[in-house]
């Protein structure tokens, strides 16, 4: 494919790139990757550009189509995408949300250190890998009846709570409150909820999984005291996974929902990818209600993990060790209805963050109170054999990305280039060389999930530092890794 978008595009800072919306006529607004220049190459080779120019068409978009540093070729927008639509006559895409919908992560603080977790690293994780279930197609310990899988999508974490499965406690430090609004289980089909019925409380498969970090360096201790990291070699479990296979089918309905709707509005599109309705038609409507579910119900099952977790850890380390204190749960695979200041104006829009973290900056209503003079905690995954960060919304981020920053490292291998570039025992190899212990339901899950098929985290959260769309707090590595 040729690059064309280069000829485009207008270097605006070092970690700013401009791709002009005369690029491609019907472009509404500019491109804007945000990456390094070194970054930029990497990401070319791909071709993800291309997708960020294409999400420039949506009607209604405002601002710019934007690309974090952690960009990746996905379906119809980039993974790494935000793009924010008026909701006044601006549309809602589900390829601007992506299939596995608020996937996203949470961090659970430990007052162990990793002194006191690495004589047991391996009994923990056999242990933690019995108690959750996980891999593709896993079942849960849960067993939904009746009306009970209408409750989990209509209230979220809250109804695992009430369950209990946690505390309030918790729910205070998960974004909107572990429960979205708006969701009504009468816009999802049958097959989603069958799919989802007996897979709730599990951690799946892919890049999804659990793992036993230490601290290794604190840029910001303030921050990190504020957000309970009070030392190097503590150690914190930060959980990865979404809403399973009950999100994936409720995206897959709505795209052929979306199709139609494309039609029906004369909506033109330069990729099919990005089926799309106004948000306030009546498929749009009926989409956001359904993603609701689905954002609720990861919610519930990160909730769910974070009880056995609890389970496990009071088990082996003592019932004191086993009250983790919950530091934050954040989506990045979402639409919300926000508003935000575009130009001069306040106005509500639909903000896509497809592979993009909220990180909004101290003193914004939606950060928890204990947070707020802070700003929101941003859980940044790397890879499994190196190292996660813990970063902080500012108000540049509130200015230039609808409030967003990048989600984790990003692929530079696809799952299918890194089975035939990697072996499952050079993999096993470079982990236990590294000290750490872990544990994967198959080994075609460890090959994909190698480090070497993943841009170094540090590269990208640096370009997210600089940039100033967040600010690094803190870095972890993992001693203890399980993979669906």
């Amino acid at each position: 494919m040729a690059s064309r978008w280069r000829e485009f595009l207008r270097k605006i800072d070092d970690y700013r790139w401009e791709i002009s919306p005369d690029y491609k006529p019907g472009m509404q607004v500019p491109g804007l990757l945000y990456a390094d220049k070194k970054m930029l190459d990497q990401i070319g080779e791909e071709q993800s550009p291309e997708q960020v120019a294409n999400v420039a068409f949506l009607p209604g978009i405002v601002g710019k189509s934007m690309a974090m540093p952690d960009i990746h070729w996905g379906y119809g927008f980039p993974i790494g995408g935000v793009a924010a639509t008026r909701v006044s006559d601006g549309v809602v895409s589900p390829g601007g949300v992506g299939f596995d919908i608020n996937c996203g992560v949470r961090l659970l603080l430990t007052n162990l250190t990793e002194k006191d977790v690495s004589p047991r690293i391996e009994k923990t994780i056999a242990a933690l890998f019995t108690d959750i279930p996980s891999g593709l197609g896993s079942e849960g310990r849960i067993k939904l009846a009746g009306n009970q899988v209408n409750r989990v999508l209509r209230h979220g974490a809250r109804w695992a709570v009430e369950e209990g499965y946690g505390t309030k406690e918790d729910l205070e430090f998960t974004e909107e409150h572990g429960c979205l609004e708006g969701a009504d289980p009468g816009q999802v089909s049958d097959k989603a909820k069958k799919r989802g019925v007996p897979q709730l409380g599990t951690l799946g498969s892919g890049n999804h999984f659990l793992e036993i970090q230490v601290v290794d360096e604190i840029y910001d201790r303030s921050a990190a005291k504020t957000f309970g990291v009070e030392q190097v070699g503590q150690v914190i479990i930060l959980i990865h996974t979404g809403s399973r296979g009950f999100g994936y089918q409720v995206c897959d309905d709505y795209l052929k929902t979306m199709g139609a709707a494309v039609k029906k509005y004369g909506i033109q599109l330069p990729d099919r990818q990005l089926a799309c309705a106004p948000v306030k038609s009546p498929e749009g409507e009926a989409y956001l209600a359904a993603m609701a579910c689905a954002a609720n119900y990861a919610w519930a099952n990160r909730q769910c993990i974070t009880h056995w977790t609890r389970q496990t850890l009071s088990r082996i380390f003592g019932t004191e060790a086993g009250k983790l204190k919950l530091m934050y749960d954040v989506a990045h695979n979402i639409a919300k209805i926000e508003e935000h200041k575009v130009g001069k104006k306040k106005m509500l829009v639909c903000v896509h963050r497809k592979g993009a973290t909220r990180a909004f900056p101290a003193g914004h209503p939606d950060v928890p109170a204990a947070y707020r003079n802070t700003g929101q905690p941003v859980l940044i995954p790397g890879d499994m054999g190196r190292y996660s960060y813990v970063a902080v919304g500012t108000e540049t981020a509130m200015e230039e990305t609808f409030g967003s920053t990048c989600h984790g490292a990003g692929r530079v291998r696809s799952r299918s280039a890194a089975k035939r570039d990697f072996t499952a025992s050079d993999v096993a190899s470079q982990l236990a060389q590294k000290g750490i212990t872990f544990k994967v339901a198959s080994k075609s899950a460890l090959v994909e999930e190698a480090s070497e098929a993943y841009k170094d985290v540090s590269d990208v959260v640096n370009v997210a530092n600089q940039a100033g769309i967040s600010r690094k707090v803190l870095k972890v590595r993992p001693i203890g890794v399980i993979k669906g």
